[in-house]
């Protein structure tokens, strides 16, 4: 009885608090004027990093975005780990004037682990020494001509970590591609550029981020190897007291998986990364948030916190305690019921919160109006795939593995 209360008083607390911040941020974004920067001079030297496996058929697209920018193109200077290859990504990165270091390692297997040893590549041979800061890509990526230009004046407003605006190039496949897209494109619009106002610390993305030679110092190049390593990156900088910026106007354009078993598949390891985060992380933000009064390790808590989880455990623990008498089963008949409102309301306001992305950032979505209705219809049942999928992570081993990208 009273593990059952705890738990329903933490849904409640936990969830409620979720959903009034989420709300608020929403309004803040309507209602307030984004951040922007001032022009900065175009002085300083970036090292572009991507990881890419078996990437022949679009790496070509992303070099060319980054030697196409409005930024002088000799102070970018991109490097390649081409990770367990075994098709002609190395060369077609070296064709295009690109530093290429070759991987091979069946045993660290990740983007992490890649990022790491061409680091410690560029470390060991003073190579990175030149850069006051480093971008990561993936390789499926676009950018927008002005996408350096742009997150150079963040970055010369004195931000050593930032992320940008996280746009997709395939919205309008298909509903897969597009729950996938509208959710980035959400946490762009109403999360990201809020918690600048707010001035709070953004969430670093898997893609479309940059640090400085100072943070990236202090890390000895790339120490993340968790399955959502730049969520790992994240909470280490919020514990170290850094204030991950945003960078609206710098926009990144990725490519979504088109299918269910592959979206699956990707959601199933981010799922079991986010475990794996709060895991090691989620105490020491609890007790910054309480000793430093910290309010971006109060956001990056509720983030964290596995919601999904703690409901299939009140779930399953009430069912059990009814059958051994402890409760009664009205009790629980009249939880599940409460629990099933609160479903039809999810599904309500899910399809809200697509229409509304959809409404404010439709000079950013790539659809026709019919295809956008269907996407709001399909954008709950999307979202409410995520219930067996993190069901499936507390018991799965996940492991990564590349999203085939086709251009």
């Amino acid at each position: 009885m009273v593990l059952l209360s705890v738990l329903d008083v933490i849904l409640v607390v936990l969830g409620g608090a979720g959903m009034v911040y989420q709300a608020v941020c929403i309004l803040i974004s309507l209602f307030t004027k984004p951040v922007r920067f001032p022009e900065a001079p175009m002085d300083k030297r970036y090292a572009v990093l991507i990881s890419a496996r078996n990437e022949e058929n679009v790496i070509g697209n992303l070099i060319t975005c980054i030697q196409t920018q409005t930024y002088p193109k000799d102070l970018i200077d991109i490097w390649l780990v081409a990770d367990n290859c075994t098709d002609t990504t190395a060369e077609v990165a070296r064709g295009m004037g690109c530093h290429v270091i070759e991987r091979f390692n069946q045993q660290l297997i990740g983007k992490g682990y890649a990022l790491t040893y061409l680091l410690d590549r560029m470390n060991e041979s003073g190579a990175s020494d030149p850069y006051d800061a480093f971008f990561v890509f993936d390789a499926d990526n676009k950018l927008d001509r002005h996408y350096f230009e742009e997150m150079n004046k963040a970055f010369q407003s004195g931000f050593k970590i930032l992320t940008s605006y996280r746009n997709s190039v395939n919205l309008s496949d298909n509903w897969v591609s597009s729950g996938s897209a509208l959710w980035f494109i959400r946490e762009s619009r109403f999360l990201s550029a809020s918690r600048m106002w707010l001035g709070n610390s953004c969430h670093v993305g898997g893609t479309g981020f940059m640090f400085s030679q100072e943070i990236m110092r202090r890390n000895n190049g790339w120490k993340f190897h968790l399955l959502t390593e730049d969520l790992e990156f994240t909470m280490d900088s919020v514990l170290h007291g850094d204030r991950i910026g945003y960078c609206g106007t710098a926009i990144l354009y990725d490519e979504q998986p088109v299918t269910f078993s592959q979206s699956w598949r990707q959601r199933l390891r981010w799922s079991k990364g986010f475990l794996q985060v709060f895991r090691y992380y989620g105490p020491a933000l609890i007790k910054r948030a309480i000793r430093e009064r910290d309010f971006s390790a109060v956001d990056f808590t509720l983030l964290l916190c596995p919601f999904t989880v703690l409901g299939i455990a009140r779930i399953l623990l009430g069912l059990l305690f009814a059958l051994c008498g402890f409760v009664t089963w009205q009790s629980q008949l009249n939880s599940l019921t409460g629990w099933t409102s609160g479903i039809v309301m999810s599904v309500v306001g899910m399809m809200g919160l697509a229409a509304l992305t959809i409404i404010v950032e439709r000079d950013h979505v790539g659809a026709t109006n019919k295809e956008l209705f269907a996407y709001v219809l399909s954008f709950p049942i999307y979202m409410f795939s995520y219930v067996p999928i993190s069901f499936q992570a507390v018991f799965s081993k996940a492991e990564w593995k590349p999203i085939e990208h086709k251009g």
